[in-house]
């Protein structure tokens, strides 16, 4: 019998990626491969040293490095590719995607090397203090965060049918397994009892770059919206912002905000909930999504005029785009200044942020008919980006202004993509040179199991239409 890919290739990937970035004594000694994780991660140290290697994992230019909040952009309707270009992420540009689409496969093969990552450090057999309580329940929330982009990115929403096919669920080690895949409600089900147990572990705030227990249950908030659970989503929502732990990004301090390259300390809980670090020694180097932005990069990404219409005069949001032209290309063209470190320390990326949280509290308010509530937090959001506009809308206009406010706040952060399949709203391509309007139910919609992972695994079922 083969080995999976996600295990032999992965395995392979976790002791030399975790070897480079850690350079702790016990990974030199047998590789993962051939002994269990209670032979391999023997103290505290270790099991810290192997945290450290699943954060680093997830900088990697195939997840929040570069590919996930790129994708997530450029595969709906928010920014096109220019016509003088580097060649890469073409395919979702022109919506042409194939089963051995290297993007999709990298999101797979790193997403799963996380994943065995925080299996290692979740199923080390130590003495269960403090300290090993707080790594093992961030490397729940790791695994949960993993599940979690990989059931969005390969299976169709939970909102669609739960039953359908989601991912395989690997939970232990076992290099020789060939494992299905799960349905979408199980692998769902699964990120909800990770999170679970992170929230039940995770005592200390180490600052926006590491997982808290308010970041943990911001996820969880996603998650449950992502479930048509708004009772659930609304809760925890409201858990945090009343909590006031952190504060939300007022005007003032928008555009230094996005400026920063640096995660906050634990004393500093503005805005960011959660969010991946790329500092000057762990970071994706030209890989980096700034360089896919700035002019001075690639700067191959470019917003749509249509997004860029939708801020007005006096949305500080707006102040993000640039109206300039690019070389022997498009004029005007609208460029994106979210992300603006190219050397040295680079930009972090962000997976969760307070204002995020007041709009899922706002939609899921809207959802369970309490618009008093949802008009509120909208608005609470809304004053500190545009305070000369506040919504009076009511029924399936306020929902409406709802998407619209998530669009604009979390534009070029990989949101929107997922978010119009959750709805499971049409993506319509207004900008660029490959404009289109994109069904639901196209096959596209969704990402291809790879088909190096198809011909690994015989217990390994492909998505309909590829």
């Amino acid at each position: 019998m083969k080995k999976t890919r996600i295990f032999s290739m992965a395995i392979l990937m976790v002791l030399l990626l975790f070897a480079g970035s850690c350079r702790q004594s016990f990974l030199d000694l047998d590789p993962y491969t051939q002994v269990p994780a209670d032979a391999a991660i023997l103290t505290t140290s270790d099991l810290r040293a192997a945290l450290n290697g699943c954060y680093a994992q997830l900088t990697s230019p195939n997840l929040f490095g570069r590919s996930l909040p790129l994708i997530g952009d450029l595969a709906s309707d928010n920014v096109y590719i220019s016509t003088r270009n580097s060649g890469k992420y073409i395919a979702f540009d022109q919506n042409l995607i194939t089963t051995n689409n290297a993007e999709y496969k990298g999101i797979w093969f790193d997403a799963y090397t996380a994943i065995l990552r925080a299996n290692n450090i979740i199923n080390a057999n130590l003495p269960p203090d403090q300290n090993v309580k707080q790594i093992k329940g961030e490397a729940y929330a790791l695994r949960a965060l993993m599940y979690f982009t990989l059931v969005k990115t390969f299976a169709r929403p939970f909102t669609d049918d739960p039953l359908l096919p989601g991912v395989p669920l690997v939970l232990t080690y076992n290099p020789t397994a060939t494992p299905p895949r799960s349905s979408i409600s199980e692998v769902y089900h699964q990120i909800t009892t990770d999170l679970d147990s992170a929230a039940s572990l995770i005592v200390a705030d180490n600052g926006s770059a590491r997982f808290s227990r308010p970041a943990v249950l911001a996820i969880a908030a996603k998650v449950n919206l992502y479930q048509a659970d708004y009772e659930k989503a609304f809760v925890l929502a409201q858990e945090i912002i009343e909590e006031g732990q952190h504060t939300l990004l007022s005007r003032a301090d928008f555009l230094s905000y996005w400026a920063s390259p640096k995660p906050h300390t634990s004393g500093e809980k503005q805005e960011t909930l959660f969010e991946i670090s790329a500092d000057e020694s762990s970071n994706a180097g030209s890989d980096e999504l700034a360089n896919m932005y700035m002019q001075a990069g690639y700067g191959d990404l470019l917003a749509g005029e249509s997004l860029a219409k939708l801020y007005s005069q006096t949305d500080i949001r707006g102040k993000l785009i640039t109206v300039g032209k690019r070389e022997a290309a498009e004029s005007p063209a609208y460029i994106v200044n979210k992300y603006s470190h190219l050397n040295a320390d680079q930009d972090d990326k962000k997976v969760i942020r307070l204002s995020e949280i007041y709009l899922i509290a706002a939609e899921s308010a809207f959802r369970l008919h309490r618009e008093d509530r949802a008009l509120f937090y909208l608005n609470q959001l809304v004053k500190e980006r545009d305070p000369i506009h506040q919504y009076s809308s009511s029924g399936k206009a306020l929902l409406e202004d709802i998407i619209l406010e998530r669009r604009k706040e979390l534009a070029f952060e990989g949101d929107r993509f997922h978010d119009l399949n959750r709805l499971q709203s049409e993506i319509q391509k207004k900008d660029g040179q490959f404009k289109a309007t994109i069904p639901y139910n196209h096959p596209f919609r969704i990402g291809p199991i790879p088909e190096s992972e198809m011909n690994e695994n015989p217990n390994i079922g492909q998505n309909v239409g590829y």
